[in-house]
């Protein structure tokens, strides 16, 4: 196999290749003595006689193990099926494939074309059959060496990480010291950066809250800018792929974990193609290693953690859905009585909803369960919830305040930490500056610039801190206790948003069955409090055509009482003193109360229906000659008896009792005040 003979002269006249191939890119870099080694086939190929010596090094770097292409191996099978390769000259057969398929299909192509295969030990022909066994035996041989060793190197990587030994990647926040193993990092700007994501995380349960929160107070978190080393930071504003990640990675839990993703193997146009980062169930982690190491949370808040954002999936199916505000306060925690299923929210009109049970009708095509408003049964659970917790208002109010504190310390100590990352920048950069040869123009006009970016940089530190710092020393914090004492006015007002009432309701219910009482017109609901506790309540459903904007009771009882005695003016104006609105919540005019009257048939006031037994105030004054003031001050006196239909309504005065001794004697007494005169003198030196 090694004499000249082997080679006959229309193989010589046909060009050789020279196969390069190195698997990773690592070894390109690093083995230089074996790629030296493989391109000095060259000078074989020309001793032994060819002339035209071809180079192909297109796969440095790629694998041959059949799960990556490799268009340099294809351009050689394209030559041979040419019939233009007389030779084909590698350093060993591992370098030609590791795998059968390939292997075997070129020998077979060289053994069609009389194509020889050369390598360090010597010539071998495919044709004949001992060379063609042999060369088979190496190619499995080969192959058989890439199984061994890949299985050998991931034996000895499992025992490593059963052991917490192994040093594999770490997320941002930790890093692998030499003589205590993996700890933080010793960045303190970066450690805060993660804490807070846990801390906004628990007040706000969203991951998508924490990023809207976090933006607003204008964090930034660190982004690798030296690739995998993770040594070097560029600080970016936050995304929701960093809050996403932290809070998904249980390095932070203190668990050390291996084996949490697989690769999956899959025919392309028919060759094997791996694909890695599947991820697997946290049944199937190979490696769980809990208190491994120092965690920013611990392995029971994680799972909380991990609790709450799959119940933040919405879709899934069978869960009580997270709030997400809206108009509906009970979106997702209502179960239908009679099938089981979760009510959803209708929208009809300009603010209409409803809460319905459609799944009989959009999958059997029946008629459905159950369907009634939401405005009513909205009110309802929200006081039936206030008076759940007043008891522990004050105790509410407090751990308000307390989060509160907590939440504008922290981003003020973000901020200074900022500043004093901002100002090392800046020193740093004038130690540079003032280090370079001011002769050299070139590299001191770039570090100038960038020590001014440095300072600018500072200075905007320094805007953003001073808001902080006003806002800590501030005075007029918030009326936590006031609210407290009146929690109809805090769930009510415009500042609280329905995402928080809908997590506050969540907070306390596990969830509300409802159902609908058809002969009582009433809608049924079970409430499911945390903790075990069960309470039922009773809505009254209204009646086709019936709105929500009905005038209430009180104020249509006090229209009535009026009216036969006073014009609408008068009634409008004592039930806008006395509070009172409309069913759509509007003040009272004479035109309002008219049309009240008409709709519900209460007479109107008839001036000629006076007998004049019952005066105005204003009637009153005129016809006893003095101002309405001077009547007002009798009444108040009780001199002058008047009365009132209901309390702020206007007096009614008897004309009998205008002319009365008292009254008239009251209204003659001129500069001196409308009282009555006491029979017995006051002494003038009281005794003590």
């Amino acid at each position: 196999m090694t004499g000249a003979d082997l080679l006959p002269t229309t193989v010589l006249k046909r060009k050789a290749v020279v196969y390069v191939r190195q698997s990773t890119q690592t070894q390109v870099q690093t083995n230089l003595e074996s790629q030296r080694r493989q391109y000095d086939l060259v000078d074989e190929a020309r001793r032994r006689g060819f002339r035209d010596v071809e180079v192909i090094d297109d796969d440095l770097g790629r694998s041959a193990s059949g799960t990556m292409a490799r268009p340099g191996f294809d351009r050689l099978v394209a030559w041979l099926c040419a019939g233009d390769v007389g030779a084909v000259l590698c350093f060993d057969a591992s370098r030609l494939a590791r795998n059968g398929r390939d292997w075997h299909h070129l020998l077979e192509l060289c053994g069609l074309v009389g194509a020889r295969v050369i390598d360090l030990d010597g010539i071998y022909d495919p044709c004949r059959p001992n060379d063609r066994l042999l060369l088979g035996m190496k190619g499995s041989i080969s192959e058989f060496e890439l199984g061994v060793l890949r299985a050998r190197m991931y034996d000895a990587a499992r025992s490593k990480a059963r052991r917490g030994e192994l040093r594999i990647s770490v997320p941002i926040g930790y890093v692998w010291h030499r003589e205590i193993g993996l700890g933080f990092d010793p960045d303190l700007r970066l450690q805060e950066a993660i804490r807070l994501i846990f801390a906004r995380f628990r007040e706000l349960g969203s991951a998508r809250q924490v990023l809207l929160s976090l933006a607003a107070d204008h964090l930034h978190f660190p982004r690798p800018s030296d690739g995998k080393r993770m040594i070097a930071f560029d600080w970016t504003p936050i995304r929701y792929r960093n809050v996403i990640s932290v809070l998904k990675n249980p390095f932070y839990a203190g668990a050390y974990i291996y084996g949490k993703s697989e690769h999956r193997t899959a025919i392309v146009d028919g060759r094997a193609q791996k694909t890695y980062g599947h991820e697997r169930p946290f049944e199937e982690w190979e490696v769980v290693l809990k208190d491994h190491h120092e965690g920013y949370i611990d392995w029971a808040e994680f799972e909380r953690n991990q609790k709450q954002l799959a119940a933040n999936a919405y879709g899934r199916v069978g869960e009580v859905k997270s709030g997400r505000g809206g108009q509906a306060l009970l979106v997702g925690l209502l179960r239908c009585a009679r099938c089981g299923r979760r009510l959803k929210v209708a929208y009809y009109g300009r603010k209409g909803r409803a809460y319905r049970c459609d799944n009989p009708n959009l999958m059997l095509a029946a008629a459905r369960c159950l369907t009634f408003g939401s405005s009513r049964v909205d009110s309802v659970i929200a006081r039936e919830l206030l008076l759940a917790v007043e008891p522990i208002a004050v105790e509410a109010a407090m751990e308000a305040e307390r989060l509160r504190m907590e939440r504008v310390n922290e981003r003020r100590h973000i901020l200074e930490l900022d500043l004093q990352k901002a100002r090392y920048e800046a020193s740093l950069a004038e130690r540079r500056y003032a280090a370079c040869d001011p002769d050299n123009r070139l590299i001191a006009a770039q570090l100038e610039k960038s020590w001014e970016a440095a300072l600018r940089q500072v200075e905007e530190c320094q805007a953003r801190l001073e808001p902080a710092h006003d806002i800590a020393q501030s005075a007029n914090a918030a009326d936590f206790f006031g609210l407290a004492e009146d929690l109809e006015a805090a769930w009510a007002s415009p500042n609280v948003s329905m995402r928080s009432r809908q997590q506050l309701l969540r907070g306390l219910v596990v969830d509300i069955v409802a159902d609908v009482d058809e002969a009582a017109r009433d809608v049924i609901l079970t409430i499911h409090w945390r903790g075990g506790q069960h309470s039922q309540l009773r809505v009254r459903k209204p009646r086709s055509g019936e709105h929500g904007c009905r005038t209430p009771d009180e104020a249509l009882a006090v229209i009535r009482s009026m009216a036969a005695r006073w014009p609408d003016e008068h009634i409008a104006a004592s039930l806008n003193r006395m509070g009172m609105r409309t069913g759509q919540g509007k003040t009272w005019t004479a035109h309002r109360v008219g049309s009240l009257r008409r709709v519900h048939g209460i007479h109107a006031y008839l001036s000629a229906e006076k007998d004049g037994e019952w005066l105005t105030m204003r009637d009153a004054a005129a016809a006893a000659g003095v101002s309405s003031h001077t009547i007002r001050r009798l009444i108040r006196a009780g001199i002058l008896p008047a009365a009132q239909v209901v309390p702020d309504a206007p007096y009614q005065i008897r004309s009998s009792d205008l002319h009365s001794q008292a009254v008239t004697a009251a209204i003659a007494r001129k500069g001196r005040p409308c009282r009555s005169e006491s029979t017995e003198p006051l002494p003038m030196f009281p005794d003590t």
